[in-house]
């Protein structure tokens, strides 16, 4: 609010000085002046002064026009030198559309002139009648020439204090235009700057109130994970597909699965795409299945299984049994169950995987992906990352995950079942 009310006094105010700007323009003019009925009030006065501007003697012809209720038949001002065209100045604006205070207004211009004697004469134009009488004032001065011996140097005059003193220029560009640009400026500025406050305050509302979600920071560049699983059912296969999925939009990852590249498996070979995996990756995730699966799903293998799964899951036992002497390198392995609960217990996990930091799938699905990024340092803190992930999916964004890890938990009851009935 305050910086609109700057902005509007600072416009008023320029708007008030412009207004009273009257620019005199000369020009030569080689035709008589027109004689009229009506003629306005003869010039009050008229002043001549020498100057020198860039070594060049100049003379500085002041005059005063009567402010009175003739000013509206003012057509300009004849301004004549002996031995030279008249000059014809003219007014922009008019005198009779600005507010002009006193009973004259003084203007000036600089002509060239030679050295000796000038004689100028003035009248403002139209003539009066023929016959009324003369309506030119003269004046005249001596242009003398600098001693020889004295070097010409530029001089300032200092015009009379009784009069305002106005630059000459030959610009077309009237003062309204310049009131209109500076208006259409000033009003542009104040709707960006209400803009930008209606953006800062009310968007982010205004998209949540529309089911629009925040994604993470695009300065917090996504986390490179590695998916491995065992060759279990298809909706198992299908429940860790919809996890690397959900880490891929929603959780700020950048996924690899076998499942994905199984022609990469196929031209470099499972050993050598697993070691060049693991290498760039941050995060090894080793998704296991519910524990009583693993005990009856040799009998009800189903021919949909991703045939890189056979290969790779084993593979992954040897790497992280290689790296169990170095906690550093053990901690970029962690396991993943898909189970309702998780259960602690010797027989739980493959011997392999019992030093591994362990979740369990859907309870701990926000740990997980903010122990993802809770380990990344790119100048942000851990809480404002934690932050983020927390708003970056919904409920709706789960509910994917969350039918592929049901259909995972029915199959396990099936499987029981069958067991418990052979």
């Amino acid at each position: 609010m305050m910086l609109r009310v700057c902005l509007i006094s600072l416009f008023h105010t320029l708007t008030q000085v412009m207004a009273q700007e009257v620019k005199v323009e000369c020009y030569r003019r080689n035709v008589l002046p027109e004689y009229h009925n009506i003629s306005p009030s003869f010039l009050a006065a008229l002043k001549l002064e020498p100057v020198t501007v860039e070594n060049r003697m100049m003379v500085n012809v002041s005059w005063a026009v009567n402010i009175d209720a003739s000013i509206g038949h003012l057509m300009g001002t004849l301004i004549s030198m002996e031995g030279s065209e008249p000059y014809h100045c003219i007014y922009n604006p008019h005198l009779s559309t600005v507010n002009v205070t006193g009973s004259k207004k003084w203007f000036h211009h600089l002509f060239k002139v030679r050295f000796g004697s000038c004689f100028v004469s003035a009248t403002n134009i139209p003539l009066p009648p023929q016959g009324s009488g003369t309506s030119y004032i003269y004046e005249s001065i001596n242009i003398r020439r600098p001693p020889s011996t004295t070097p010409v140097t530029t001089q300032y005059t200092q015009t009379p204090t009784e009069f305002t003193s106005v630059v000459t220029t030959t610009s077309y560009l009237r003062a309204e235009s310049v009131t209109s640009l500076v208006f259409a400026g000033l009003t542009g500025l104040m709707i960006l700057s209400s803009c930008y406050i209606f953006y800062k305050s009310c968007a982010a509302n205004i998209a949540k109130s529309f089911g629009f979600k925040k994604l993470p920071q695009s300065a917090m560049a996504p986390v490179p994970v590695l998916i491995v699983y065992p060759a279990e059912t298809p909706a198992f296969q299908q429940a860790v597909v919809a996890l690397a999925e959900f880490l891929l939009c929603h959780g700020g990852c950048n996924v690899a699965i076998g499942m994905w590249q199984q022609g990469k498996i196929a031209e470099l070979g499972p050993i050598r795409w697993l070691a060049e995996q693991v290498k760039v990756a941050e995060r090894v995730l080793i998704v296991c299945p519910q524990p009583s699966l693993s005990k009856v799903n040799c009998s009800f293998s189903e021919p949909y299984i991703s045939a890189a799964s056979q290969d790779l899951y084993p593979l992954i036992l040897n790497m992280v049994a290689g790296h169990a002497k170095s906690a550093s390198d053990l901690a970029r392995f962690w396991v993943v169950q898909l189970a309702e609960q998780q259960v602690k217990g010797p027989c739980n996990l493959p011997l392999e995987l019992r030093a591994c930091r362990t979740f369990c799938l859907m309870n701990d699905l926000k740990k997980l992906c903010k122990s993802l990024h809770a380990h990344r340092k790119n100048g942000k803190k851990i809480s404002e990352v934690i932050a983020q992930l927390e708003i970056s999916y919904s409920e709706k964004s789960t509910l994917k995950l969350t039918e592929a890890v049901k259909k995972h938990f029915q199959r396990v009851e099936t499987s029981e079942t069958v067991v418990r009935l052979v």
